[in-house]
């Protein structure tokens, strides 16, 4: 089994309205977010699927999140902008992006600083 992953950056500000600290106030990140696909095998090239492919398809996912207020975008604006929150929509639009390619989506990666991130994987 191979494991790829991408990595692609979007700027936006979010606050956490239930929260109780520093993040129930207005603050923005440079949310970094990973998608890691799995593949059983290799195409006639030695390749399980194209690099700029998939990192294509994440920019497609994430440009709708770059500059942005998260708390006023769908779903988010129901759930909550949590980084967990944010891992899991990408992961459910980024998903049927993949769905004719020889790759399956195994998780996307949300990392709000260089030290704090969430995983998700359903």
């Amino acid at each position: 089994m191979y494991q790829l992953f991408v990595e692609e950056h979007f700027d936006a500000a979010h606050f956490l309205p239930s929260y109780r600290g520093k993040c129930e106030n207005m603050h923005g990140h440079r949310f970094k977010v990973v998608a890691r696909v799995e593949a059983a095998g290799l195409d006639e090239n030695g390749l399980a699927y194209d690099f700029a492919e998939l990192k294509q398809h994440l920019r497609q996912v994430l440009a709708r999140f770059d500059h942005t207020c998260l708390n006023e975008l769908s779903p988010l604006d129901r759930i909550g902008p949590s980084s967990e929150n944010i891992a899991a929509t990408v992961y459910g639009e980024l998903g049927p992006c993949l769905s004719e390619s020889p790759v399956r989506l195994v998780c996307v990666e949300v990392w709000e600083s260089p030290t704090s991130g969430v995983a998700y994987s359903p």
